[in-house]
């Protein structure tokens, strides 16, 4: 039963209030703010409800107090001064409603019970979005796929530890989001995250880059560097491309792992840290230990723990939830009044076989959305490579259908269905494109090369 604090200087108020709610409700009852703030601070109340004047006492200091509570009540202001300045300041400070005297008893309870009824569907609502972004989101990488699921888990797991963590996967495939959910869920979010793009330095940079150096260390070094492993002390390092390290760099990173200490380049002073290290390759890692290109016992440190990302393809389930989400960011970035994509668009990247994985989904919505001028992305609107491959999935396959000497001819049923597109547009190249899906480029250059094949 849902509890209902009265606070009224006039003991007939209060005690008629209590009389006529007490069947629905746990009444309390007080004179003033100090009885008032005694029952809040033990007792569990649902809703305040509390007059104006409270003898020399304000009640909307009461009602400001009951809201600064972790578990604040309703509250709802009563009074005989009702004008629609004290109800409009009653409702900045934070009340749900207000009522004026002499109450009336059924209007008041229907208020009680409606106001209990909203902050039960808000809470409802709040928890089934902590739920939903829990199963869907961690940390902003968007899933709802089987085969997403042992990543979310793992994540989960091995962020609060402070295990060495290898993600491995294709280009696009969002390593270094993972990175980030991983640093964000350690416990340790306010503490730096560094990131370093190993493939992009050479190995006398990386090195420096790394574990910094000493004034005079190498020809151009003026000055003393501090390196990324000491900018990440009490943090975590996440070293992306990992495989691309040479032989002698791997020597002094196995050597930090080990002994958690690190030497700048041409200083002899040993220096501790404390460095969460996660690591990402696009490259197999046996392979390169097989092959003598990664050193075997720096392999085994980093391996701690090992997570995968699956490719696109092997997650479609979750290309409608990735393309929703990018649309509604580009379309707020671009100030464009996009809202969805068209079915038809959306099958064709269900189809599409997404070599890029996640990036090139995220490229080929952010296509869509600056070239739609519509509140939907169509098919029309995507890159050109998906826009073709749609045409050959579908268009090109029903037309086959019909040729009943060769079926599945792909040259002849192509051919045919730009025939009929040029027909239906009475020639018009630009106009037979936009039907085919194709630019007009690309319909010129198959037109071109129809009488090479004929030859």
């Amino acid at each position: 039963m849902h509890t209902v604090l009265i606070v009224d200087d006039e003991k007939n108020t209060r005690e008629g209030l209590r009389l006529s709610l007490e069947d629905d409700f746990d009444v309390y009852v007080s004179a003033n703010i100090e009885g008032a703030n005694d029952v809040l601070q033990n007792e569990t109340v649902d809703v305040l409800v509390t007059d104006l004047r409270l003898g020399t006492d304000d009640g909307m200091d009461l009602i400001e107090s009951a809201l600064s509570m972790p578990n604040s009540p309703i509250c709802i202001m009563m009074t005989a001064y009702g004008s629609v300045d004290t109800a409009v300041e009653a409702m900045k400070r934070g009340a749900y409603h207000f009522v004026t005297k002499p109450l009336n008893i059924d209007q008041l309870e229907i208020l009680i019970k409606r106001a209990l009824n909203t902050r039960s569907l808000k809470e409802e609502n709040t928890q089934l979005k902590r739920q939903v972004e829990k199963k869907f989101t961690i940390s902003n990488i968007l899933g709802h796929s089987a085969a997403m699921q042992p990543v979310f888990e793992t994540i989960e797991q091995v962020a609060p530890s402070k295990a060495t963590v290898l993600i491995d996967g294709k280009n696009g495939t969002g390593k270094e989001l993972v990175a980030k959910a991983i640093h964000n869920l350690s416990g340790r979010p306010k503490s730096k995250l560094i990131t370093v793009h190993c493939a992009a330095l050479s190995p006398q940079l990386l090195e420096s880059e790394l574990f910094g150096h000493e004034r005079g260390a190498f020809t151009g070094a003026t000055e003393k560097r501090i390196g990324r492993f000491e900018q990440a002390d009490g943090g975590t390092l996440f070293l992306d491309e990992i495989g691309e390290i040479d032989l002698s760099t791997q020597v002094k990173l196995l050597r930090a792992l080990g002994e958690r200490t690190i030497e700048r380049v041409g200083g002899n002073k040993t220096i501790s840290i404390d460095v969460r290290l996660i690591v990402a390759t696009n490259r197999n890692i046996p392979e390169l230990v097989a092959a003598g290109e990664f050193r075997e016992d720096l392999f085994y440190r980093l391996n701690v723990v090992r997570i995968t990302l699956p490719p696109l393809n092997e997650r479609i389930e979750d290309i409608p939830l990735l393309a929703n989400a990018f649309l509604k960011e580009f379309a707020k970035e671009n100030k464009k009044p996009v809202k969805e994509l068209s079915s038809e668009a959306m099958r064709a990247l269900n189809k599409h076989d997404w070599p890029g994985n996640v990036r090139e989904l995220r490229t080929a919505i952010e296509h869509g959305v600056v070239m739609s001028n519509s509140t939907k992305i169509t098919l029309r609107h995507l890159p050109a490579s998906i826009r073709e491959e749609s045409v050959v999935n579908v268009h090109t396959i029903n037309a086959a259908s019909e040729d009943k000497e060769q079926p599945f001819n792909l040259e002849k049923s192509e051919t045919k269905l730009i025939m009929a597109a040029l027909n239906h547009t009475n020639g018009n190249r630009t106009d037979a494109a936009k039907l085919l899906g194709i630019s007009r480029r690309t319909l010129q250059r198959k037109i071109k090369d129809e009488p090479a094949k004929k030859e």
